[in-house]
């Protein structure tokens, strides 16, 4: 028997670099960058006139094809969906957004807010939702270290 679960999950932290730093950063095809459980990211060619999609290739060999949803630069934030996966996801689908806010007062000033959340599709199990949540936290930490550097 399954254990009942939210299907969403949000991690977020506050990285104390400047927007501008961490928003550089929050592109799909450069997560390889900063995300250490990432061995490569990389625009698929020719795959959509119409979408972006980038091919992440993880360093236990799991391979996703995502797909810019929505993106925004005046709003900080971009949307994306998992389209394909290697193997084969045990879940529908997932919508994941990550929004950044500049911090700007308070002793964390000139710092930014960051957020990442993702919604699954309702066969989504409760270790589908802690994996997500452990990944979110552990590549929001490898985004801090990265958007300090700058």
């Amino acid at each position: 028997m399954s254990i009942p679960t939210s299907t969403s999950v949000v991690e977020s932290t506050v990285i104390k670099a400047p927007l501008s730093h961490v928003w550089h950063q929050i592109k799909l095809q450069n997560f390889s960058n900063f995300w250490s459980a990432l061995k490569s990211s990389e625009f698929v060619k020719g795959a959509s006139d119409e979408a972006d999609i980038v091919h992440w290739t993880f360093n236990d060999g799991t391979e996703l094809d995502v797909k810019q949803e929505e993106h925004s630069t005046i709003n900080h934030y971009i949307t994306y969906s998992v389209i394909t996966a290697k193997p084969e996801l045990s879940y529908t689908s997932v919508l994941s957004t990550i929004r950044c806010y500049a911090v700007t007062s308070g002793e964390l000033e000139g710092s930014t807010y960051i957020e990442w959340s993702g919604h699954f599709s309702s066969d989504a199990d409760a270790g589908v939702i802690e994996d997500a949540k452990f990944k979110r936290r552990d590549a929001l930490a490898d985004l801090a270290k990265t958007a300090a550097k700058k």
